[in-house]
């Protein structure tokens, strides 16, 4: 069975096993930090990066790849919308989850989970507050522009990768005791509701959900 190399907590893992659950795609998870890597994974990731797919002797790293690869190879259901304008859009999300909104959502989560319960570490308050009142706001301005008046598609009225990469960065942000205000992005915190409650977003939302009140 193919095996997908990294810890749950990676917005970057999640995103590519919630592509596997989409597809319908078995895997065995080897849960594995990034931190200290053997010669042995780096042969796999040479970046030494998390996650990376391995089946057979076939080994591919990176999220993005993975997902892309997935497509490839089982095509139905597709991740990626059909229309050109609509790939487009869809592939220009997933980066900017994957880079701007990661970097935000990275000052509240290591700080409120990986410092405070893994490393059990002072939590740098400060930082967290830079990316809620200076980071975050402007990203959740643009989100609203782009989320539907209903359901769980940011791209072309059909869930894809867009809504994958975002939500999963979003569940992070959760994860670390921020939500976007429905006050004041309602759109955005509607559609993050409906794809946290997705078939295949679901149960990774409440497997983590546990793990972290656990801690």
């Amino acid at each position: 069975m193919p095996i997908l190399h990294g810890v749950n907590a990676s917005p970057f893992v999640r995103k590519a096993r919630i592509g596997l659950a989409f597809k319908g795609i078995e895997y065995t998870l080897n849960p594995m930090m990034p931190m200290g890597v053997s010669a042995e994974y780096k042969q796999k990731s040479p970046l030494g990066k998390i996650p990376c797919w391995e089946d057979g002797d076939f080994t591919l790293p990176d999220s993005s790849c993975i997902l892309a690869y997935l497509e490839k190879s089982k095509p139905t259901p597709a991740l990626y919308p059909a229309d050109a304008k609509a790939f487009g859009r869809a592939l220009w999300l997933e980066e900017y989850a994957d880079t701007k909104l990661a970097e935000a959502v990275a000052g509240v989560f290591f700080e409120r989970i990986v410092k405070a319960k893994i490393m059990k570490a002072p939590v740098d308050e400060a930082r967290v507050q830079e990316s809620i009142e200076k980071k975050l706001p402007e990203i959740f301005d643009y989100l609203e522009t782009l989320a539907p008046e209903s359901g769980d598609a940011l791209v072309g009225g059909r869930f894809s990768v867009a809504d994958i990469a975002v939500g999963s960065q979003l569940l992070n942000l959760r994860h670390g005791g921020v939500r976007p205000d429905p006050k004041r992005w309602p759109k955005l915190a509607a559609w993050l509701e409906a794809v946290h409650g997705n078939p295949c977003f679901k149960p990774i939302v409440e497997e983590e959900v546990a793990q972290f009140a656990n801690m």
